[in-house]
């Protein structure tokens, strides 16, 4: 079952649009540069595939990257993952980000709506300069980890960019994560540097870190130096915390540092270790290369996202997401970055609105639960906010559904690109985004991203059109990991993307391509249900039910039936409904019709069942395998990243799925 073709775009870019659009000059400037014909998308991106030097040359030139390109594009190019980009570069990318040192806006900061400051890019660079200074002083070095636990305030920014610019390798997470799941992430790759809050501030309440800090420093013996950011409290006590000083303690003695030395190193230099955000297992350690990262997110930012010098770009995101990876990457195409760090619910879901409409925010990025959660709120943010400066809506996390589409385009602004995008913390970037030269179809995510051979496989490895697969990427792309933190021969990196098909990456993602050449996501692979031996992904149920105004969000998994003897699998559906409302029969049956009359028979759910709440990870990806290990009585491993554990034992043992 596929979502019905629709009769209509819902937006079509008018001509000025699309000749202003930052991919049609890189299109007009690859056809002189390269002698190649590329009057539209389809051409642009065939190109970008078949000629991966000519494009990513390209990409370096558009993206004015500061450093010394090489002569050699690609070795290796037709295996996978052991293809080498740029193997004679030298670049740093904090120097790609750190360009200006103006007195405009390099960012601004909104802690809910308590707390708004900004920085200039001036300020911005002089505090690299200090903080950069004082991790040398301390010993930090190329290929050193300097780890942060820290929300999405200017600091962690600050110590990115700082980490970068000497060579040492980046990692974070974000202060809900409890001692083990800290220790569980930084445990695994030693860092010499830990920088943390004292607390943060979530749906008006403040949150110290203080206690947790301690405890996680004691399970952290790689750790020479603690460096503590003051946000939430106006005194301070670290005695209690080991190798801890206050931030502006420790950069007091490099004030006079004005200039960064910037060390430029080898394309693959490593910049990020990001972390798997599943519950199947303690989380793999995934090392991305600076080179990469930056050549994508630049592609990314101004030919997908059009983003140009002067932007307002934000994303509401976690440091323990790799959006948070993606925004402030947006430097380097001369954006101003809007961080905001707390509930985006304050104000009663309107604060992102307040913001967009205070600071002439030009794209606005978040997630598909926050827009089917306003949707269910009845906002109307069209009506309420002045959103004339916003050009697109950016949407990720889990699949948006048409009615999520119709909802952006009727209630918020008519006149925009809606770019639902899709990839992943495996690449720190996407496979399939937006483009504004592109008409937007409800469901659909516009297009492959430019020099990224994706596809969709069946189970024999062949490829399919209109019907659903595994989306692949056939050849070798710049921002593939470096690897897996200690995983010296390869195995587990090798087994996670290229165990399915023999030199393809295998995302996970359960899709389809459309008559469009557009792309749906149904799912994670892993999550698909399979009742009587079809497939099915998990999205097409979620759109069906959610629908309904009784019920909140929801989760399906598939239970091996019978219990003892499984010989088939059947649907079982878990629903969250509206404060006050039981679950009866009517509603039950309501649930199921609408299913069977929008999808197929084997789409209706054999249970449906009421929770108080549906369990997601800290990033907010609901966790379908979490629950299916629950409801068969195994362990749940990496419990730590789930935003709040003890929802899952409101799954176990439950009668309505003993008979």
């Amino acid at each position: 079952m596929s979502y019905p073709v629709a009769a209509a775009p819902l937006w079509v870019p008018d001509a000025q649009r699309i000749a202003n659009a930052n991919i049609t000059a890189f299109a007009h400037a690859a056809e002189q540069r390269w002698g190649r014909a590329l009057p539209d998308y389809p051409a642009l991106h065939a190109w970008s595939v078949a000629e991966p030097a000519e494009f990513w040359t390209s990409i370096w030139e558009y993206g004015e990257v500061r450093g010394e390109r090489g002569g050699v594009v690609l070795e290796e190019g037709t295996r996978m993952p052991s293809a080498r980009w740029f193997p004679e570069a030298r670049l740093n990318f904090a120097e790609n980000l750190l360009r200006s040192r103006n007195d405009g806006d390099a960012l601004v900061f909104w802690g809910e709506d308590r707390i708004k400051n900004r920085m200039s890019h001036g300020d911005l660079y002089r505090q690299v300069a200090h903080l950069a200074a004082a991790l040398q002083d301390t010993g930090v070095g190329p290929g050193d980890r300097v780890a942060a636990w820290m929300p999405n305030l200017p600091e962690t920014l600050v110590a990115m960019l700082a980490a970068a610019s000497i060579g040492a390798i980046f990692s974070s997470a974000s202060p809900d994560f409890g001692v083990q799941g800290v220790l569980d992430r930084f445990g695994q790759i030693e860092p010499k540097v830990l920088i943390a809050v004292d607390g943060y501030y979530y749906n008006g309440r403040i949150m110290d870190c203080m206690d947790r800090l301690a405890a996680i420093t004691a399970g952290l013996p790689s750790v020479k130096r603690v460096v503590v950011v003051p946000y939430v409290h106006a005194r301070h006590d670290v005695s209690h915390v080991p190798h801890a000083r206050l931030l502006p303690e420790f950069v007091k003695p490099f004030q006079a540092v004005t200039e960064i030395p910037f060390a430029r190193l080898p394309f693959d230099h490593p910049l990020y270790i990001v972390y798997s955000s599943g519950t199947t297992g303690v989380p793999k350690c995934i090392v991305h290369g600076a080179g990469g990262a930056l050549l994508q997110h630049i592609k990314e930012h101004r030919l997908h996202g059009d983003v140009k010098p002067g932007d307002r770009l934000f994303y509401f995101t976690t440091c323990g997401w790799m959006m948070w990876n993606w925004l402030v990457s947006g430097l380097a195409s001369g954006a101003t970055l809007l961080l905001y760090d707390g509930s985006p619910m304050v104000a009663d879901g309107a604060i992102l609105f307040d913001y967009a409409q205070a600071e002439g925010m030009t794209h606005f990025g978040t997630s598909a639960k926050f827009i089917d959660g306003i949707a269910k709120m009845g906002l109307k943010p069209r009506e309420s906010h002045d959103l004339s400066a916003l050009r697109a809506l950016f949407s990720t996390g889990s699949p948006l559904v048409p009615e999520g589409f119709e909802y952006v385009y009727r209630d918020i602004k008519a006149d925009l690109c809606l770019s639902s995008i899709s990839g992943g913390t495996d690449i720190i970037s996407c496979f399939v985004l937006g483009n504004p030269t592109l008409q937007v179809w409800p469901g659909e995510i516009q297009c492959k991203g430019l020099g990224m051979a994706v596809d969709v496989f069946d189970e024999t490895g062949a490829p399919v059109r209109g019907e659903k697969g595994e989306l692949v990427c056939t050849r070798p792309f710049p921002v593939m990991p470096i690897g897996f933190w200690n995983d010296r021969d390869g195995a587990k990196y090798q087994a996670a993307y290229f165990e399915r098909f023999s030199n393809v990456w295998c995302h996970g993602d359960y899709s389809e391509i459309t008559v469009h050449d557009g792309l749906i996501i149904y799912g994670r692979s892993d999550a698909t249900l399979n009742p009587g031996g079809v497939r099915i992904g998990t999205a097409e149920i979620y759109r069906q039910v959610e629908k309904l105004e009784e019920v909140v969000e929801s989760l399906v998994i598939g239970q091996d039936w019978p219990p003892r003897h499984p010989t088939d699998v059947r649907v079982v559906l878990f629903v969250k409904l509206r404060e006050g409302l039981v679950l009866d029969d009517a509603l039950v049956e309501r649930i199921r019709r609408t299913i069977r009359d929008n999808t197929t028979p084997r789409h209706v759910p054999a249970r449906v069942v009421q929770v108080r709440d549906i369990p997601r990870t800290r990033s907010g990806k609901i966790v379908e395998l979490a629950v299916r290990a629950v409801v068969h009585d195994q362990p749940v491993k990496n419990v730590e990243a789930l935003a709040d554990p003890a929802v899952l034992e409101h799954f176990r043992a439950r009668p309505e799925l003993q008979n």
